[in-house]
């Protein structure tokens, strides 16, 4: 197999800029509106010499385990999400061992990293590539990075990010301070999005913060606001997600809410990645042999998520899908009959088969 890339193989620009470009492409429905979503995976290891391997925390599991941890960025819009980026984190344990990154063929020129600025370079690769960037989600562990925030503003990217409760907030030290003097009326019920269980509805309240002159204003008229959101469970009210929103002045709170449940659309490429391109199935050790394998599994996902858009839009079954009912027991009536494939069916079957 030839590589595609240069001699560092997929871990230069080659093969993304391909993944981008295909997702392009392939579905304009993955192309607008778009929404860019930041989270990391744990892959688990055995042994030491996987680059970037050691006893952490990996969300995949739960708990701190021996794995490699990749963050990753994907794309999604209501039509579809892939895939779209990816880095290999290298713990500070690695970054400051330079024999063991040389065997494991990690790049001299390749320093200790914190997963938040690892993000921040895939951001400044979105926002050079073909697809464009309406909003940004992620989760707390990015969230609460002021650097991070300062980046999209700065790039003029609305986001919506999720941060702990001890986030500092105007007007007052902690996030949940803010929220604990919420009004009873300033709490709606809102969906969020669809789950596998329906609609995900809970608790929110938004408020309006303050502007900041130098990023929210061109000339004297703003164009950007700020809010602060919070997300309470019904079922369980002690439980409360805290958000900050940085979008747009026709911005609604709906669509701020719309966009903070959009992250979970990337724990489903995860799963859709590992259990059907094997984005978590192999063995290679060195640095090299990571991107080449994740990058190639993201191509996959990237195309299945594209097919599956146009087959929709043709409005045609999708691929892989069972028809309404694989049984030959059919009801008539009030009772049951077989339903036996005649012998002109099995005959045109046999043909269709045959090589």
């Amino acid at each position: 197999m030839r590589f595609v890339g240069d001699d560092n193989g997929f871990a230069g620009p080659g093969l993304y800029d391909k993944v981008n470009a295909f997702a392009a492409a392939s579905s304009p429905g993955l192309a607008a509106q778009i929404a860019e979503l930041y989270d990391d995976t744990g892959f688990i290891k055995k042994g030491i010499t996987s680059a970037g391997v050691q006893r952490q925390y990996s969300g995949t599991a739960g708990r701190t385990e021996n794995c490699q941890i990749g963050v990753f960025a994907a794309y999604a819009t209501i039509r579809g999400r892939a895939l779209v980026d990816r880095e290999l984190y290298l713990p500070k344990s690695w970054a400051e061992d330079r024999e063991r990154c040389r065997a494991a063929r990690v790049p001299d020129d390749r320093e200790f990293a914190t997963k938040g600025e690892l993000a921040r370079r895939m951001v400044l690769r979105a926002l050079a590539s073909p697809l464009p960037i309406a909003w940004v989600t992620a989760d707390s562990a990015y969230g609460q990075e002021s650097r991070f925030r300062r980046l999209l503003e700065q790039s003029g990217v609305g986001y919506v990010l999720a941060v702990p409760k001890s986030q500092f907030s105007v007007g007052c030290s902690r996030i949940e301070g803010l929220f604990a003097k919420a009004p009873a009326e300033a709490w709606e019920k809102v969906s969020c999005g669809d789950g596998a269980k329906g609609p995900r509805v809970y608790h929110w309240a938004a408020v309006r913060l303050p502007a900041v002159a130098e990023f929210d204003y061109q000339g004297e008229i703003p164009h950007r606001m700020r809010w602060a959101l919070a997300r309470r469970s019904i079922r369980k009210p002690d439980e409360i997600a805290y958000y900050l929103a940085y979008a747009p002045l026709e911005t609604t709170v709906q669509e701020l809410v719309r966009i903070a449940g959009t992250r979970w659309a990337i724990e489903e490429c995860f799963q859709a990645a590992k259990n059907e391109c094997g984005l978590d199935q192999y063995e290679v050790r060195r640095y090299v042999g990571w991107y080449r394998h994740i990058t190639l599994a993201m191509l996959a996902h990237a195309f299945l998520a594209t097919t599956a858009d146009q087959i929709r839009e043709k409005g045609a079954e999708p691929v892989g899908q069972p028809s309404s009912s694989s049984s030959q027991w059919r009801r008539f009536g009030d009772s049951w009959q077989l339903v036996v494939p005649s012998p002109r069916t099995c005959a045109d079957t046999e043909a269709d088969t045959t090589p």
